[in-house]
């Protein structure tokens, strides 16, 4: 028996996601409470995306823009810091930014692995598939699996990357099928074959679910 046919997928496209991710049972009724799909990729650099992502590891978002706002006052000439003037820096520069040691040596190892290559500039990392890229990256300092996951979908733009591990997803997951527990990663991962090759797009609406219930606003499956 042939397979189902499944579109072939280049890019992030909201409409075509949600029109592909209305038909399932679980999907469908969270899709209709959110509506379109708002995610929109920011045009950053893998490695800018990397420093950011290890600079709000395990702070509060606002410490986390106080020490970036702080870092990148110290290259007025630049957007970013480039990665050879992370790796000029003294280490009390990147300290007194207020980044603890361990977000410094991550940072440095990025910034190192970036000058040479090992982090692909945005355009080289666009002819690499989703797990190329996560094996390259998670051999960096402090930088995760989940971590790679989001660089690909919030920054890379990719469409069928499905963070199993993430527990918004996951609740989001077991609110959406009226569950009393979450699904396992393992069982995620196997459940989410059927929203391929969308799977960023429907990552992204099991958050919404999650969010509308932090707010009291979700509503609940009817139990057949």
């Amino acid at each position: 028996m042939l397979a189902p046919s499944r579109p072939v997928v280049r890019g992030l496209s909201p409409r075509a996601a949600r029109t592909y991710l209305a038909a399932d049972p679980v999907l469908g009724p969270v899709i209709r409470q959110v509506g379109a799909m708002t995610l929109k990729p920011l045009q950053r650099e893998p490695y800018e995306a990397l420093v950011r992502a290890i600079a709000h590891q395990q702070v509060h978002g606002r410490a986390a823009e106080a020490m970036l706002g702080r870092l990148l006052a110290l290259f007025p000439d630049h957007d970013f810091p480039p990665a050879t003037g992370i790796l000029a820096l003294p280490e009390e520069a990147l300290r007194g930014c207020g980044f603890s040691g361990a977000k410094c040596a991550a940072i440095r190892d990025i910034a190192h692995k970036s000058a040479g290559g090992l982090v692909p500039t945005r355009r080289a990392a666009a002819r690499l598939p989703d797990e190329e890229l996560v094996q390259r990256l998670v051999a960096l300092r402090g930088v995760g699996r989940w971590t790679v996951e989001m660089l690909l979908i919030f920054t890379l733009g990719r469409p069928d990357v499905l963070p199993v591990d993430d527990f918004g997803v996951r609740e989001g997951y077991r609110l959406a099928a009226g569950r009393d527990t979450q699904p396992k990663p393992k069982e995620l991962a196997e459940i989410g074959l059927a929203w391929a090759p969308y799977r960023s797009a429907a990552a992204w609406y099991l958050w919404r679910a999650a969010d509308l219930a932090k707010e009291g606003r979700f509503k609940a499956p009817v139990a057949l």
